[in-house]
């Protein structure tokens, strides 16, 4: 589904915004078979949580670093929508996804309340601008329906959080907890926020319940205080060669891969990486090259 410009006025404005029906059904099929390869369903685990520990041993246990072995979840990331919104937001099609996760969390075994803080604390080295110059966009994109009882994120609108100074990044336990709104909606809907709401995960107050979830955020390229994961720390991964071999040129762009046309490439870069990413359609790089 396209977003519109009036959702990231919203998300300027009051730092967070919610569309439902991000994904068609298709999309999201696809992409919760490829979560169901990482993670047991919520079937799975509540037949035999002991079985399934790891993933809850504390908060951050149900979380995957992407790229990952299904196409489904890793399209979603590079969604040509949410690449389209990324480039509005941030002003410029040079863009990084600068970083790709998974989330799976399962209720009954650890408390995943948090007090409200800014994300900006593991996505920046310094602080965001407040007049949002060099913005970063974060996203989670639901896999699965969120209600009241499934432990929403919750989130402080600007015009309550913007007054409290940027840093320290996280607040007391409980503090506004009476001016948070629930981020609730059905899966394949789409929450989209800056690193400088504030915002905390709650506590699933059902059961048993699950969530899950999958995080794109995006930037401008070419700031060097910002992003968070090394794409070529995960070059070696199998995951990384599937990726790059099903993604389109402008793709692997988001991820760093340089563009057709960029001086980079030559007949010998041109052989060595079609040699190293065996599977690549190098056409467009090659052609490039030589026009």
């Amino acid at each position: 589904m396209h977003i519109g410009d009036d959702v990231l006025h919203q998300v300027r404005t009051d730092g967070y915004a919610v569309v439902e029906g991000f994904l068609t059904p298709d999309e999201l099929a696809a992409a919760r078979e490829g979560l169901f390869e990482q993670f047991p369903t919520h079937d799975q685990y509540f037949a035999d949580p002991d079985q399934h520990r790891s993933v809850v041993a504390h908060q951050f246990a149900g979380l995957r670093v992407g790229p990952f072995e299904s196409w489904g979840l890793n399209r979603i990331a590079i969604h040509p929508d949410l690449v389209d919104a990324a480039e509005r937001f941030c002003g410029t099609t040079s863009l990084d996804l600068y970083k790709i996760e998974l989330w799976a969390k399962y209720s009954g075994a650890v408390d995943y309340d948090q007090p409200h803080h800014r994300d900006f604390n593991n996505h920046n080295l310094v602080v965001p601008r407040r007049d949002l110059r060099w913005p970063q966009l974060t996203t989670f994109i639901l896999l699965s329906d969120v209600t009241d009882d499934d432990g929403p994120t919750k989130v402080i609108p600007r015009r309550i959080g913007d007054p409290i100074p940027l840093w320290p990044n996280r607040l007391e336990p409980g503090e506004l907890v009476e001016h948070e709104i629930a981020v609730t909606g059905p899966a394949g809907s789409i929450f989209l926020y800056t690193t400088d709401v504030l915002h905390r995960g709650s506590a699933f107050t059902g059961h048993p319940r699950s969530r899950f979830a999958l995080l794109a955020d995006f930037q401008a390229r070419g700031n060097p205080w910002q992003g968070k994961v090394s794409w070529p720390g995960s070059a070696p991964r199998p995951a990384f060669h599937h990726l790059l071999n099903h993604a389109t040129p402008r793709e692997r762009d988001l991820f760093g891969f340089p563009l057709p046309g960029h001086e980079y490439w030559n007949e010998q870069t041109l052989a060595d990486v079609a040699a190293r990413w065996p599977g690549i359609d190098m056409t467009p790089y090659a052609t490039a090259t030589r026009t």
